[in-house]
C-alpha cells in the first residue's frame, strides 16, 4: 500500500492487521484519475469514512487537499491512520502542511455530530454492511456536503444498488475487479 502521487508519492503506508479491505493501488489510480480530471482534490476538505489505513484521504491530501478527516471505529485502524497521517504530513511542503484529523467512532455517529462541510467524500464500508445502515449514512451525509461535492462509494459488484437520497446525484459507476465504484456529486437544487 502506497501513496501514488503528489508530495508524498511512493510513500509506503501501513495497513491494519485485520478487519479491513484496503482499496487496491489499481482502484485508487482509477478513482484519482477520474477525480483529478474534475480537480476534486485541489483545496478540498476531505472526509474518509471507514478509513481503514486512511489511504484514500491521505492520497487526496498528497494531491492538494487542504484537510482530511479519517473516520474508523476499529482501534487498530485508528492507530494505523494516525501513523500514516504522521508519515504523510512529514513529507508535506514546509509552511503549507494540510490538516489531518483521525476520529475513532462509527461513520454514522461522526455524521450525526459533525457540523463541518466536505468537498470530497470517500465511503468504503465493509461489503456486508446492512443496506439500511448505508441508506442512513447517505441521508446523514447530504447536509454535510459542500456545493459540487464529489462522493466516491466503493461496494462489491454483487451488492445491490445503494438507495441514493435526494441531494446526491449519481454520475457513473466503474468496476475494478470485485469492486464497483460509484461516483456521485451534490445534486443541483
Amino acid at each position: 500500500m502506497r501513496i501514488i502521487s503528489g508530495f508524498a508519492g511512493s510513500l509506503t503506508l501501513r495497513v491494519p492487521r485485520s478487519g479491513t479491505r484496503p482499496t487496491s493501488d489499481r482502484t485508487r489510480e482509477g478513482v484519482f484519475s477520474s477525480l483529478d480530471s474534475r480537480g476534486a482534490s485541489d483545496g478540498a476538505r476531505v472526509l474518509d469514512l471507514y478509513a481503514g489505513s486512511g489511504a484514500l484521504g491521505l492520497e487526496a491530501v498528497s494531491r492538494g487537499a487542504t484537510s482530511a478527516v479519517l473516520v474508523d471505529r476499529a482501534s487498530d485502524a485508528v492507530a494505523v491512520c494516525r501513523q500514516n497521517a504522521a508519515l504523510v504530513l512529514r513529507a508535506a511542503p514546509k509552511g503549507d502542511a494540510p490538516q489531518v484529523t483521525v476520529e475513532n467512532r462509527t461513520a454514522i455517529s461522526f455524521l450525526e455530530r459533525s457540523r463541518a462541510f466536505f468537498d470530497l467524500v470517500f465511503i468504503d464500508p465493509p461489503y456486508d454492511i446492512a443496506e439500511t445502515e448505508l441508506t442512513r449514512l447517505l441521508e446523514l451525509l447530504v447536509p454535510r456536503l459542500a456545493p459540487d461535492a464529489d462522493i466516491v462509494l466503493e461496494r462489491s459488484t454483487r451488492s445491490p444498488e445503494p438507495t441514493w437520497p435526494a441531494g446526491i446525484e449519481v454520475l457513473r459507476q466503474r468496476p475494478y475487479g470485485e469492486t464497483l465504484v460509484h461516483f456521485a456529486t451534490t445534486a443541483a437544487d
